[in-house]
């Protein structure tokens, strides 16, 4: 062996030694489990975002603090709109919220729409310049579920001084929205929301009509799960889902549902999943459409819509 190379080799063997930090931060991903998320703990010191509405007292992950999925929401009349941003600053400093340290969003996890609350998060937290995100994965039930530790102590951090500004890559809004329906612009609109609402034979109590975005492809968001799983898959076949859809390389996708919840879930699998790019979720999605006077397709005559109400469909 030359004097270099027994050089280079003794420098790596006493970094070794020394305990020498690796290259490269550890990062969590977009998606984490129970036992991954227990594992880094102690190293990444992660913010434990528990947004659960009402039960955070009765028992929540071990070091959580308390952000409900209802401030990062719009009206009751307009459920998906995104709050003002001076708001959503203002919730985010009083909880404690710093944009370069890690967060773990954790929603119940009981059914896999409660996947949507955290998905719904992310995007929102994204857009506003928070960096590095993750969802638990099953969130509080499945932690539990793993054994373990749940507390019932209220945590709080430090308030902080923030300055956000929203970054609209990975938003489409109502004005958007219309260009693609009226064909002044081109994107894949992708509804998420079960049949029975794309066939317009359902609707959400606050939607002025119900029906779908013309030429929308449906792909439910409950495809992401396994039949009676309440976790979402992790691989997501990219390709797979262009071809199934239609995506060619870099067109722009809209995904929508009644009020951007079910929505959300379908934005991070495509985009932060699947990878596919510009990739956008529309907030308002069909409740705050349906209330223009743009056109949608599935949309019931009066009659046949007062007894779909009636019938359930």
């Amino acid at each position: 062996m030359n004097l270099l190379a027994t050089i280079a080799a003794t420098t790596l063997v006493g970094a070794s030694l020394l305990g020498a930090a690796p290259l490269a931060a550890a990062h969590l991903g977009p998606l984490v489990t129970p036992s991954e998320l227990n594992a880094e703990l102690a190293d990444l010191d992660p913010v434990l975002l528990d947004i659960r509405v009402g039960v955070y007292e009765k028992g929540h992950v071990e070091g959580a603090v308390y952000a409900p999925y209802s401030i990062f929401r719009g009206p009751d009349n307009n459920p998906g709109q995104v709050p003002p941003l001076a708001k959503l600053e203002a919730s985010f400093e009083q909880i404690g919220l710093e944009t370069d340290r890690p967060i773990v969003i954790i929603a119940q996890g009981d059914t896999d729409t409660d996947f949507g609350a955290a998905a719904r998060v992310y995007w929102t937290l994204k857009s506003t310049g928070f960096t590095e995100l993750s969802i638990l994965n099953g969130g509080t039930t499945a932690w539990a579920n793993a054994g373990l530790p749940i507390s019932t102590a209220t945590e709080t951090l430090m308030p902080t001084d923030l300055s956000l500004n929203w970054d609209d890559r990975w938003t489409a809004e109502t004005p958007a929205v219309r260009g693609i329906v009226d064909g002044k612009s081109r994107a894949v609109l992708v509804d998420a929301r079960p049949p029975a609402f794309y066939k317009g034979k359902s609707a959400h109590g606050a939607a002025a009509r119900p029906g779908t975005l013309p030429r929308a492809e449906n792909l439910p968001y409950t495809q992401f799960f396994r039949p009676g799983a309440t976790v979402i898959d992790r691989q997501v076949d990219a390709a797979a889902l262009k071809a199934k859809l239609g995506i060619a390389d870099g067109e722009e996708v809209v995904s929508f549902c009644n009020t951007g919840h079910w929505a959300a879930t379908e934005w991070f699998a495509l985009s932060e999943l699947a990878g596919i790019e510009n990739v956008k979720l529309y907030p308002g999605s069909m409740v705050e459409y349906s209330a223009t006077d743009g056109a949608m397709e599935n949309q019931p005559g009066l009659l046949r819509n007062l007894l779909n109400q009636l019938t359930g469909g």
